[in-house]
């Protein structure tokens, strides 16, 4: 699908992923004077293909992805100075094993020195799969860190694009219903009961 930027947007920056049989040429628009971004996707695939079995999501409030919810510690702060809403932080430890990085860039747009402390106005890329189905699965987390001089404020906000088959979207269900499981298991745990050593028994 073509886009035709207006005032708000005058950077892009592109990335071509593999999916299934084919590519996905993304496209990142934003403002070097502001947080605000965009998507835009272009599907690349074989003539004889047909292939609609994929979806596509995007999420300004990366809060309400599932696989963000299941997979990923985001990070929220706000000071004076300094106002992050849903920053990557990491990836959850019990499930480093199953989501592995196919993306990371940082793109720095320009340096300013407020109060002799320099601060850095860019966006950060990271792209994500499961490893189980790493060509069935692209979710590129977009976070875009802006510099407001006149209020000496830094401002981190970020977006995520996915693009996943049926198959995928399935064992993220599972993995997203095995870790509730897990910390309900573990909340009804009755941590006051004795706990008995091998040489006590």
């Amino acid at each position: 699908m073509s886009l035709t930027l207006g005032k708000s947007f005058n950077r892009n920056y592109s990335v071509r992923l593999p999916f299934l049989d084919g590519f996905f040429n993304i496209g990142i628009y934003f403002n070097n004077k502001s947080p605000f971004l965009l998507f835009n996707i272009d599907s690349d695939f074989p003539i004889t293909k047909d292939i609609k079995n994929y979806k596509i999501n995007m999420f300004k409030n990366v809060e309400s992805s599932s696989f963000a919810e299941t997979f990923l510690n985001l990070h929220n702060y706000k000071s004076n100075s300094l106002d992050i809403i849903n920053q990557f932080k990491e990836i959850k430890s019990e499930f480093v094993n199953d989501i592995a990085f196919i993306l990371n860039e940082n793109i720095i747009l320009s340096k300013i020195v407020i109060q002799d402390k320099e601060l850095y106005d860019q966006i950060v890329i990271y792209g994500l799969t499961l490893t189980s189905y790493s060509n069935e699965f692209i979710f590129i987390l977009t976070e875009r860190q802006n510099i407001i001089s006149k209020l000496k404020k830094k401002l981190v906000r970020t977006s995520a694009l996915q693009i996943a088959t049926s198959n995928s979207l399935g064992i993220i269900d599972e993995f997203k219903h095995y870790y509730r499981e897990s910390k309900n298991i573990y909340t009804t745990i009755d941590k006051s009961d004795k706990i008995i050593k091998i040489e006590d028994s």
